[in-house]
């Protein structure tokens, strides 16, 4: 097994928050170098981004100027001082970025987080190689394949990587182009304590007017920085014109964004805040026990069910159930969306335990039969 208790290299040591940005794509050497002359001179950004090989949907659409970009992104870094990042989905794009030294940062875009085969081939290409990696989430929201992906990268031998989260496909119309599901990249900080997570606002939203405020609730939630796709002119840009920042967007979008701290000194904020943490451990505990209880009740109507030959799902109930707690909710002043994915999950686990009952009586021939 890999040792990752020291996870995160040089992206644990970079600056926080650490702010990555760029156009969506290497359209030309002018348009690279005034979308990096004007980050640079902001002073706040350090790494400087830009799709040179780009993964398109559909044939025929701009795929990215591909090696002869890196020409211009050397000079990005040498007329700058910005570190450099590309993505990277194939051994010949690294083999390609590493020839001239012409990149300091790679990233693995979402396509080819969803194939552990195209991650194990760039994690072999990467054996001895200890460039800084960032990882971005599957398309699909699914943990084990991001954690997979970080543990193929680990295992190549490279220490400094770091995740990014750019939120996933969803299946029903969004706000966002891409559903943040924000307790994944959660869930990835728990199982890694050391890795650093920074946040893609501008493929969540797929919206330049929504990234503000997704990129504020990722700095809310202590992700280690913020990937941007900033561009000259967005309305003329050939990928994803929708979702790019112009310079001036970015630059005030900078300016009001707040970085809080995920923590002070001051003794009286610490026993406040300790008091409310005892309040909210108490009321969990409570909330488990009347889960219990209510899961108690659904093995008893299991048994009932069983024994008069009567299905475990009673539509009219069920919808009933949904309908009145979620306005019960909405009065309290709870989110509808909220309390309908709570009754869903408390839902599914009682039926998951009354079929659980009725196949164990049903074996034991305790059930009545038609």
């Amino acid at each position: 097994m890999t040792d990752l208790s020291q996870i995160g290299g040089w992206f644990s040591e970079a600056c926080f928050p650490l702010i990555v940005a760029g156009p969506c794509s290497a359209e030309s050497e002018s348009q690279v170098m005034e979308a990096a002359r004007a980050l640079a001179e902001t002073g706040q950004v350090h790494v400087f981004r830009s799709g040179v090989w780009k993964p398109r949907s559909r044939p025929g659409t701009f795929s990215g100027a591909g090696t002869r970009a890196l020409r211009w992104l050397e000079r990005v870094r040498s007329e700058t001082g910005l570190l450099v990042a590309v993505e990277v989905a194939s051994p010949v794009h690294i083999e390609a970025c590493l020839k001239d030294k012409s990149v300091d940062l790679i990233w693995i875009g979402a396509r080819t987080v969803s194939n552990p085969f195209s991650v194990e081939e760039i994690a072999t290409a990467l054996q001895g190689i200890n460039i800084p990696v960032l990882i971005k989430n599957p398309l699909s929201p699914d943990i084990d394949l991001w954690t997979g992906a970080v543990e193929r990268i680990a295992a190549a031998g490279v220490t400094q990587i770091a995740a990014v989260h750019r939120g996933f496909s969803p299946f029903e119309r969004t706000a966002y182009r891409n559903m943040p599901k924000w307790e994944i990249p959660i869930e990835l900080r728990r199982r890694f304590p050391g890795l650093p997570v920074i946040c893609d606002p501008s493929h969540i939203t797929g919206d330049s007017s929504l990234v503000p405020e997704v990129a504020q609730k990722a700095l809310d939630l202590n992700m280690n920085g913020l990937m941007i796709e900033v561009h000259p002119e967005p309305s003329s840009a050939l990928s994803d014109p929708g979702q790019q920042l112009s310079l001036r967007q970015f630059t005030e979008m900078m300016r009001k964004l707040i970085v809080r701290k995920p923590t002070v000194d001051d003794p009286w904020f610490l026993n406040q805040l300790e008091e409310l943490r005892h309040q909210i451990d108490s009321i969990d505990y409570q909330i488990v026990d009347l889960i219990a209880s209510r899961m108690n009740v659904s093995e008893k109507m299991g048994e009932y069910k069983c024994r008069n030959n009567v299905t475990v799902l009673q539509m009219e109930r069920w919808l009933e159930i949904l309908r009145t707690r979620i306005g019960h909710g909405k009065k309290i002043g709870l989110e509808p969306s909220f309390v309908e994915m709570l009754m869903k999950l408390l839902h599914q686990e009682s039926i998951r335990k009354q079929t659980e009952i009725m196949n164990n009586l049903k074996s034991n021939g305790e059930c009545k039969s038609s």
